[in-house]
């Protein structure tokens, strides 16, 4: 029997938003909500949203019974945004195996490139870009496998959210992940919110970074990570 805020019928959407409500959880764009998913519970999600932008496409007055190219585009549709774009607001993350720092290293690590793809909440358009992360660990800190740090990144940026907002949980992930004495991620992305639409400006990109630790406050690490990365470009 379910709680009794709970609604027995209606939307999948609505008893996971009513656990959320409960719980006084945050369910924003960017934010993950699969500990309040039961199971079975995404097959209806994908159902429902299939519905209801079939109900869009009639409302743009596109007749997809006749119109082959149309006509399961309201499905295809669910399946991108539910299981492959916007995946990281409904599954767990990625599991990441942590290894001691037996030798004590304590030398500046990058890595990067790592393409990432997500979307401006704003208008659901793509943000293509290339991400570096920049580490300085410690003898406590912890050592994960160079896939895994695309793999926690993939994980955070399939969500709806903005680019400024989408590098700090990437830095809040990592640094609880590898809780090292310095972290820096930089990211660089073209908006597609600018190339499709309003001043249909294809060339400009945004830059932005998030500095913890070591970073933060000493300006020769900071400078030397910078650096290293103007060198790859």
């Amino acid at each position: 029997m379910k709680p009794p805020s709970e609604p027995d019928q209606g939307p999948v959407s609505d008893r996971i938003r009513a656990r959320l409500k409960k719980s006084r959880k945050r369910f924003h764009a960017n934010d993950n909500i699969s500990a309040f998913l039961e199971p079975g519970e995404m097959e209806g999600l994908l159902a429902e949203v299939e519905g209801k932008f079939k109900a869009v496409l009639e409302s743009l007055v596109i007749d997809t019974e006749s119109d082959h190219n149309t006509h399961d585009t309201a499905k295809r549709v669910a399946k991108m945004y539910v299981t492959e774009v916007f995946r990281g607001r409904y599954v767990e993350p990625p599991p990441v195996t942590e290894f001691p720092n037996a030798e004590a290293l304590n030398e500046l690590m990058i890595v990067g490139p790592i393409t990432v793809r997500s979307a401006c909440s704003h208008h659901f358009c793509p943000i293509m870009g290339r991400l570096w992360i920049g580490l300085m660990p410690n003898e406590h800190s912890n050592l994960i496998g160079l896939s895994k740090y695309s793999r926690l990144a993939e994980w955070v940026m399939s969500r709806p959210q903005i680019q400024e907002e989408a590098i700090t949980q990437v830095a809040e992930v990592l640094m609880e992940k590898v809780r090292p004495d310095g972290l820096a991620v930089v990211m660089e992305a073209d908006h597609f919110c600018m190339h499709w639409r309003g001043v249909k400006d294809t060339e400009t990109k945004m830059i932005n970074s998030v500095m913890r630790g070591s970073f933060l406050k000493n300006h020769h690490l900071r400078s030397e990570f910078l650096s290293l990365l103007k060198s790859r470009s």
